[in-house]
């Protein structure tokens, strides 16, 4: 197992991609701190999944828009293990509406959670390594969309962007304190934010005939580059973003 003796904190564990990457975490050896902000219900099920498979497990809400939850959530992930060694950015929201409809509450809500949530995670992970002195390191989960227009998405798309950027910048500052940080941008995956498309034959076909492979992305797709980025085989990888999109973002149209 690539990850046995590792520790590892993922936001949004408790459905979708996190749910799928808390998983993969601990069928790879690791202790999973498992995050979420309103489904604990889901939470604990996840962390009584991770403690089938025989690894440690423990459930933490927190709100990710928020820097002292932010910093109580690290500060609680290493309690609860004595130590943290991997991050894995993962919990995002999106709102959809015209540019100009779009609300301030809306825009906080999206770029709170998308983009100042991980910044401010990230952050209090690499003080709580410096001070022991660790290596680690941070996985981001962006979209196809930091780079592929999303008409009635701005607020996405910008957080999107700039969590990409936010990855490139911090592997610099980062590498020589043996921190990687890297990006995966997933394109179309069938998740519960994805509800509404899936039960819509008209866009789901629409969609799919963007995708080249024909089909859409499964979570295991974006957890199976996780544990490859968190695993002793990715130690000289960072700063990059990992597009795993079955083709979409080079042969995209908007209908």
């Amino acid at each position: 197992m690539k990850l046995s003796g590792k520790t590892v904190l993922v936001t949004g564990s408790s459905q979708g991609i996190g749910q799928a990457i808390a998983l993969r975490m601990a069928q790879e050896g690791a202790d999973v701190v498992v995050n979420y902000h309103s489904h604990p219900g889901e939470a604990d099920d996840v962390k009584a999944q991770i403690e089938g498979l025989g690894r440690r497990a423990v459930a933490i809400g927190a709100d990710l828009g928020s820097v002292s939850s932010v910093n109580q959530l690290i500060a609680d992930g290493v309690t609860a293990f004595g130590k943290l060694d991997i991050l894995v950015n993962n919990a995002g929201v999106e709102k959809n509406a015209a540019f100009w409809d779009v609300t301030e509450k809306d825009y906080d809500f999206v770029l709170n959670t998308n983009l100042k949530g991980p910044f401010f995670a990230t952050q209090a992970f690499v003080k709580y390594l410096q001070g022991r002195k660790s290596p680690g390191k941070i996985i981001n989960i962006s979209s196809v969309h930091e780079d592929l227009p999303f008409p009635h998405f701005t607020a996405y798309c910008a957080s999107k962007g700039g969590l990409k950027m936010m990855t490139r910048n911090l592997s610099i500052e980062l590498a020589p304190l043996g921190i990687t940080i890297n990006n995966i941008a997933p394109g179309a995956i069938e998740t519960p934010i994805n509800t509404a498309l899936l039960h819509d034959p008209a866009k789901l076909n629409a969609l799919l005939q963007n995708i080249p492979l024909q089909r859409l992305g499964q979570p295991g797709d974006i957890s199976s580059a996780v544990a490859f980025l968190a695993s002793p085989e990715a130690d000289y990888i960072t700063g990059t973003t990992l597009v795993i999109d079955g083709g979409l973002t080079w042969n995209y149209s908007e209908q």
